[in-house]
């Protein structure tokens, strides 16, 4: 008696493909507001001359929190 089995390793079907690839894609999003939050809260620790020291002042803070975790 014969038996045929099909096995499928590596190939995912096109619902899997499209939750996987979401997953993936919201793992991403959530690294990436996790580095803007964390750099926004320690630049925003920094007192005024701290700040001036690295060229900053509070009025970018924001802009350049957006640019360590959104641009490369």
């Amino acid at each position: 008696m014969a038996y045929a089995t099909e096995i499928t390793t590596g190939t995912q079907s096109g619902f899997s493909a499209r939750f996987s690839g979401l997953l993936i894609d919201l793992r991403a999003r959530l690294a990436r507001r996790k580095v803007y939050n964390q750099t926004l809260s320690e630049l925003q620790n920094l007192s005024n001359r701290e700040l001036a020291d690295l060229g900053l002042n509070r009025s970018i803070i924001r802009r350049v929190a957006y640019q360590a975790a959104y641009e490369v």
